[in-house]
């Protein structure tokens, strides 16, 4: 094998490499999506539930509040 078919290996093994990474990139986007997505519905379930916990809680006792679990 010749130096020449030895770099135009080399050569197509980067062109493929980087083909994968871009496809890969455009994954991760998706995901991120996928994820920012899902976290907009589940704070929108929260405050859902705060609000009918604080309506139900008005007509018996003191209210209870979702605690924030998050590490801070």
């Amino acid at each position: 094998m010749g130096l020449t078919e030895k770099m135009w290996d080399a050569l197509t093994t980067v062109i493929r490499m980087n083909d994968k990474i871009e496809r890969m990139a455009g994954v991760t986007r998706t995901q991120q999506e996928k994820i920012e997505t899902l976290t907009e519905r589940v704070i929108r379930l929260e405050t859902a539930l705060e609000i009918a916990l604080s309506r139900t809680a008005g007509k018996r006792s003191p209210g209870k509040r979702i605690e924030n679990k998050s590490p801070s």
